[in-house]
């Protein structure tokens, strides 16, 4: 576990400090930085699903109000979730097949970005990381308790982590447990969804924040695949992580729990946003953990089954084959058979004691049922708990004279292969991994944009917002906006309740824009002229009067956000008949400005 965290929380640390927020991440300053009795006005009106995140980040900014104070919560639940995901591995696999799982999620280019974002996805993923992990603990006689809290704690972080019920429900169906099992578990779950009910029933009444989703297509199908199977999204490595996956859906217990984490979340999600568009990535986030696990349980038989045929290929009859099936590695406190499990057995040993050369065969003892070779072994010096437990052998130093020149690759050799083979496709991609930590990779840069304004506005000068969450630009970075006029805002967010302030009403902004000759404007880069009619009173006003009445001078476009100046077209006035120019010496009309370069 160790390992896997310290390589995601040295990516996630990598380039934290990028330069500037982008709008959702500004939301989180800005909120977080709100009195708690500010934050809860504000959740009764907006972005309740964020309400456990936005006082958890209060806490955080409290100590030190910056970038990459917001961003640590984040970074510490991506370096979580890999060492659950480790952990996991070990748990239902061995320790080799944990710590390749867990390294592939900390090189996952999408873990990455999101471990650098001050969202609450990175935290919900190491919150179902950490329930998926309680699952099997209490699969196997632990206490449900843990897992339905941790589950409460995940849901109240975003409510959409509520569709891992129906993964770890197909986990339990296909481990056929009994019932007490299936009424813990509904125990469990039932407590977790009761703390959920409150906050649906109010975000239901907020739905219209997500309105701007649309029905995913296949492309949006199809570009999620990419980025949750593989640590590539194109080439060899994409198409070596598929064969695996599929390699390792042989993998038990494993692939049980894996398998359903990693597509139920998402084909549900995409399925009910064909009727009720709901979809993101992010929203899913926490079921890519699947992919890695299957991918290194994958690599695990593979391995396997390349030892087999390397044992098989040195053409070992009898008694030494069996032998050779039953020596065992030590790797760290525990045992794991290191020989194939290919025409051994009993009935080898028997054969060689009866016409065989050497006399190995007479001095071991007998032989227990064959072992799959990915099966760990306890290494305690007890009786063996069942049969299918290997015992040492009481003859090592003659089996090592007699197998010296086939002695197979030590395990901690094959765990370094592994290592090495992760790295690989990391050190391919490392400009994908510099690139994504650039500000201009984010939706848009809101240091830049205020620092235009502190470089533009005038003191005194009139700005407008468009739409209006374009104020969280002056919220997050209030310094450049300290001299300038918002001409529409009445009431600011946090004593309104609302993200970006109350506004004065249509007649009131009407008003203020007829006394001014120039305004400047930070609005969507998409905006002016555009066919989009707001649903918001002052906004339409805002675009129906700046279209109408200004023309547009210089501007500067970052991502989906613009600063731009526009000024008051010189209305024509009507001159007297006796001033007015022949027919024949009409004057032409003005050029239009022309718009700066974007």
């Amino acid at each position: 576990m160790a390992v896997p965290m310290a390589v995601m929380l040295a990516l996630g640390l990598w380039g934290l400090d990028r330069g500037g927020m982008w709008g959702d991440e500004g939301v989180t300053f800005m909120v977080g930085r709100r009195t708690v009795p500010q934050i809860w006005h504000l959740l009764h009106g907006v972005d309740a699903v964020h309400g456990l995140y936005y006082l958890l980040m209060h806490a955080v900014l409290a100590v030190h109000p910056g970038e990459v104070v917001l961003r640590l919560p984040s970074v510490c639940g991506a370096a979580a979730t890999a060492g659950l995901v480790a952990a996991i591995g070990v748990r239902l696999a061995r320790p080799r097949v944990g710590l390749w799982a867990g390294l592939l999620y900390a090189i996952t280019p999408l873990t990455g970005h999101y471990a650098q974002e001050g969202r609450s996805y990175a935290l919900v993923a190491a919150g179902v990381a950490a329930a998926t992990l309680l699952l099997v603990r209490a699969l196997e006689g632990r206490s449900w308790w843990p897992y339905g809290a941790v589950l409460a704690v995940t849901f109240l972080l975003h409510e959409f982590a509520v569709l891992v019920l129906c993964a770890h429900a197909v986990t339990l169906a296909a481990a056929r447990v009994r019932g007490a099992v299936w009424r813990g578990w509904i125990r469990a779950v039932g407590v977790a969804a009761g703390v959920l009910i409150p906050l649906v029933r109010v975000s239901e009444r907020q739905s219209a924040q997500v309105a701007w989703l649309r029905v995913p297509d296949w492309d949006t199908t199809e570009r999620l695949a990419r980025d949750f199977l593989a640590v590539a999204p194109t080439g060899i490595v994409f198409w070596t992580s598929i064969a695996l996956i599929l390699i390792g859906l042989g993998a038990g217990r494993l692939a049980s729990v894996a398998l359903p984490l990693l597509l139920l979340p998402p084909l549900l999600l995409l399925s009910v946003s064909q009727f009720r568009p709901l979809f993101h990535e992010r929203y899913v986030l926490y079921a890519l953990a699947g992919a890695p696990l299957l991918v290194a349980a994958g690599a695990d038989r593979v391995a396997g089954a390349l030892r087999r045929l390397w044992l098989e290929g040195r053409g070992v009859p009898g008694a030494r084959r069996a032998e050779a099936e039953r020596a065992v590695a030590h790797v760290g406190g525990r045992r794991e058979l290191v020989g194939a499990v290919s025409g051994g057995g009993p009935g080898a040993a028997r054969g060689t004691r009866d016409g065989g050369t050497n006399g190995v065969a007479a001095h071991a003892p007998p032989e227990p049922p064959t072992t799959h070779p990915t099966e760990p072994v306890d290494s305690s010096p007890r009786r063996p708990r069942h049969p299918g437990h290997l015992t040492p052998l009481r003859h090592p130093t003659r089996l090592h004279r007699l197998h010296r020149p086939l002695r197979p690759l030590r395990p901690h050799l094959l765990t370094l292969a592994g290592v090495l083979a992760v790295a690989i496709p990391f050190l391919h991609g490392l400009p994908g991994y510099r690139d994504d930590r650039s500000a201009d990779r984010r939706p848009e840069n809101l240091a830049a944009v205020a620092a235009l304004v502190g470089r533009e506005v005038r003191p005194g000068e009139p700005v407008l917002f468009l739409p209006s969450f374009w104020r969280v630009t002056a919220s997050a970075y209030p310094g450049p906006f300290a001299g300038v006029r918002d001409l529409a805002l009445e009431e600011p967010g946090a004593r309104s309740g609302t993200l970006s302030g109350r506004e004065v009403g249509p007649g009131e902004l009407r008003a203020r824009l007829a006394g001014v000759d120039r305004v400047w404007i930070v609005a969507q880069s998409n905006l002016l002229p555009s066919r989009w009619v707001p649903g918001d009173p002052a906004d339409r006003v805002k675009l129906d009067v700046v279209d109408g009445e200004f023309a547009r001078g210089r501007q500067y476009v970052h991502g989906r956000v613009k600063l731009a100046l526009y000024i008051r077209r010189m209305l024509p006035q009507d001159p007297s008949p006796l001033m007015r120019p022949p027919v024949s010496a009409a004057t032409p009309a003005p050029a239009p400005p022309r718009p700066a370069p974007r």
